[in-house]
Formats: structure tokens, sequence, C-alpha cells
């Protein structure tokens, strides 16, 4: 039998659909870092246009430097660019365990308790609820990287807690620059890999880099 096993059969385990009893509060979780940056946005435009009402261009210089300082270097550019896909792999990572078994019968989904940039994607750390556990989602680490629009996802768990569990999001090559990821805050050694038997090298791609696509006869 292959490594994609019962837990992601749709045929033998039918997809149980979700019951849309989300608390409040867990939605607030959800979608707090866009609540925040709303938030942030509105009341610096608010002290802005106030400010210019009076005749005081010191907040408009500052919020346009604040702005434009990251634009306007690659660092900065980077900085916003792999945030921002920590913002959409948080929240494809929970659309996949809403369309698929990975939630409980009550309609909870695991919690993303945080998400940051890595030198090759994201990485995740997700506490999974009663009944959900690493292995279900390296059976569905398909599906995940699928959501995730990634090259493929590693999934690990903690060797204490089994509970906790990383999801890291592969999705190019190392690329330079200095992310403080997981594996610095809590140690590689802490979590235990769960690199099943299938194949996780690709195909090295053999084309030349300049290769075009064929013209019409």
């Amino acid at each position: 039998m292959s490594w994609r096993n019962l837990r992601n059969n749709r045929y033998e385990r039918p997809y149980e659909p979700l019951p849309h009893r989300t608390s409040p509060l867990v939605r607030l979780w959800r979608w707090r870092t866009e609540i925040a940056l709303l938030a942030a946005g509105v009341i610096a435009v608010t002290a802005v246009v106030l400010s210019l009402g009076k005749g005081d261009w010191l907040p408009f210089l500052v919020l346009a430097g604040t702005v434009g300082a990251p634009a306007a270097s690659r660092f900065g550019r980077n900085w916003v660019i792999a945030h921002m896909w920590c913002l959409v792999s948080r929240h494809r990572i929970q659309r996949t365990c809403a369309e698929t078994g990975m939630h409980t019968r009550s309609g909870r989904l695991p919690l993303i308790l945080w998400i940051t940039p890595t030198a090759i994607g994201e990485k995740a750390l997700v506490l999974a609820r009663a009944g959900i556990c690493a292995e279900d989602f390296e059976a569905f680490s398909g599906e995940l990287s699928s959501a995730c629009y990634a090259r493929r996802t590693e999934v690990a768990r903690h060797r204490r807690w089994a509970h906790l569990i990383t999801v890291e999001i592969i999705r190019r090559e190392a690329a330079p620059g200095l992310f403080l990821g997981l594996d610095r805050l809590y140690g590689q050694a802490n979590w235990v890999s769960l690199r099943s038997g299938r194949d996780l090298e690709e195909v090295p791609d053999t084309r030349p880099a300049t290769t075009a696509f064929p013209m019409a006869a």
C-alpha cells in the first residue's frame, strides 16, 4: 500500500462536514493580524488627516517615511513579502483542515499558534485538538502543499508534547537573509520529523535556464 493511507482516503473514510460553530474568540484569534493592521491603518490615517487639517505636516512625513522606507530597500520588500506569505499560508492551512478530515466532530480546527518566515518558505506551530495528531497532517501533506502553492510540506511533532506540531511550507530554494525561525527558538533536537517512506526528492530540472517557449511554425 502507498504512503497515502486511510487517514486521507476519502472513499474509505469520507470527510465529515464541518459544523459552523466557531466561537467569536477563535475567529478573532485567526484574524488577529489583519484586525491589528486595519486598526493601525485607520488610526494612522485619522491622525494624519486631523494633523493636516491643523496645518501640521509632521505626522504625514512620519507615515510616508514609515511606508516608503521598507519599499525603497530590497531587504524591506523581502521582509514584507515573506510575512504576507505567512498570512496566506496560515489561512490556507486552516482552509485545508476544514475541507479535509483534520477537524473534530464538533467542528474545531487545529489552532495555528504562530507562523514565521524561513529561508525556504514558512513554518507554522500548530496546536492539535483531541482526535487529531501529527500523522494526520503528514497524510494530508499533498493537500497542504497544493493549498499553500508550495513545492512540498514537511511535518514534525514535539518529542515530549505530541499535540505540538510544526508544518513547514517549502516553496523555494534557500533564500539569502536572516530569518528567525522556529528551529532557533525551540531547537531542532526537540522535533521529530514525520517524513514517511515517500520519496521527497524532486526530479532535477535539466533544461537550460534560458529555455523559451517554442515558436509556432
